[in-house]
C-alpha cells in the first residue's frame, strides 16, 4: 500500500481524449493569487525587520499592506477561477505570520519587553489565538451549516482586523507622542482582549453582510473617498477613528445576529405544526 497522500482534484486534468492525466504544475492563472499571498507574507515578515530597527511607522505600514493584499488575493482567485486547496492553506499560513506573529513581535519590541515575562505571555496569547482562529476557519471551510456565515456575519474578529486593532496604542502613540500609550500595562491587556475576541464566537459584521440602501449609496461612495483622503493626510488619527468605529460595531453585530436568530427560531416554530398536520 502506497504511503503517498491522496492528490487534490485540481492536480489532474483531462486530455483531448477525455483521459485523466496528472498536471505537471500550477497554471499561470493559479500562480497570480498565490503570488499575491506570498507578497503579503513578505510584507508581514518585513514589518518584523522594521521593528527590530525601531522603524515603528514602517513596521505598522508593512502589516497594513499585508492586510490589503490579503483582502484581494481571494477575490482575484475567484475572479480567475483559480481557487485551490493549496492557495487556501498558503493563505492561512500567511495570515498566521502576518497578522499573528508579526503584530505580537512588533508590539513586544515596541512596548511589552519592558516587562518581559508578562509582556511575552501577552504577545504569545495574541499569536496563538490568531493561529487557533485560522485553524477553526480551515476546519469549517467545507461545513455546509454555518449559522453566522449564512446570515452574512463572521465568527469572531477576523485576523487582519485583529492585527489592526492590536496596533491601536501604537497609532495613538505615533499621533500624539504621548508615552502613556506605550505603557505595557495598557498595551498588554489590550492585546489579550483582542486575542480572545479573535477566537470568540461573537457574531461580527462582515463585508458580505453590508447591504446599503439605494438612497444612501452615493453618500457612502463619498464617505469612502473622504476616508481615503484622510488616510493620506492624517493616517494615524484616521486609523484610530476606524478602530473606534469597528469596536462600536461589535454590539451592533451581536444585536443584529440575535434578532436574526430569533426570527429563524420563530419560522422553525411556525413550520413545525404544519409539518405534523
Amino acid at each position: 500500500m502506497s504511503s503517498e497522500p491522496p492528490r487534490e482534484e485540481e492536480d489532474f486534468f483531462e486530455d483531448e481524449r477525455g483521459r485523466r492525466r496528472l498536471a505537471r504544475g500550477l497554471t499561470l492563472r493559479a500562480l497570480i493569487p498565490n503570488a499575491i499571498t506570498s507578497a503579503a507574507l513578505c510584507c508581514g515578515l518585513t514589518g518584523i525587520r522594521f521593528a527590530i530597527d525601531e522603524a515603528w511607522e514602517k513596521s505598522v505600514l508593512a502589516v497594513i499592506l499585508a492586510g490589503m493584499l490579503d483582502g484581494i488575493d481571494g477575490r482575484i482567485a475567484r475572479l480567475l477561477k483559480a481557487q485551490s486547496r493549496f492557495g487556501a492553506e498558503l493563505d492561512s499560513l500567511s495570515d498566521a505570520i502576518s497578522f499573528g506573529v508579526a503584530p505580537a513581535l512588533i508590539l513586544f519590541l515596541w512596548s511589552l519587553q519592558r516587562v518581559p515575562r508578562l509582556g511575552w505571555f501577552a504577545a504569545l496569547a495574541f499569536a496563538i489565538c490568531c493561529a487557533l482562529r485560522l485553524a477553526r476557519f480551515n476546519a469549517r471551510i467545507d461545513t455546509v451549516d454555518q449559522p453566522h456565515k449564512s446570515a452574512g456575519f463572521l465568527t469572531g474578529v477576523p485576523a487582519p482586523m485583529g492585527a489592526g486593532l492590536a496596533f491601536l496604542p501604537l497609532y495613538l502613540w505615533i499621533a500624539s507622542g504621548n508615552d502613556l500609550f506605550r505603557d505595557p500595562e495598557i498595551v498588554g491587556p489590550w492585546l489579550v482582549v483582542i486575542a480572545f475576541l479573535m477566537i470568540s464566537s461573537v457574531a461580527t459584521v462582515g463585508w458580505g453582510g453590508l447591504r446599503p440602501r439605494k438612497r444612501v449609496r452615493l453618500e457612502l461612495i463619498a464617505v469612502v473617498g473622504l476616508v481615503f483622503a484622510a488616510l493620506l493626510t492624517e493616517p494615524w488619527l484616521t486609523l484610530v477613528g476606524l478602530c473606534a468605529l469597528y469596536v462600536a460595531s461589535l454590539p451592533f453585530g451581536m444585536a443584529s445576529y440575535a434578532r436574526i436568530k430569533r426570527q429563524r427560531a420563530g419560522r422553525i416554530a411556525a413550520a413545525a405544526p404544519s409539518a405534523t398536520d
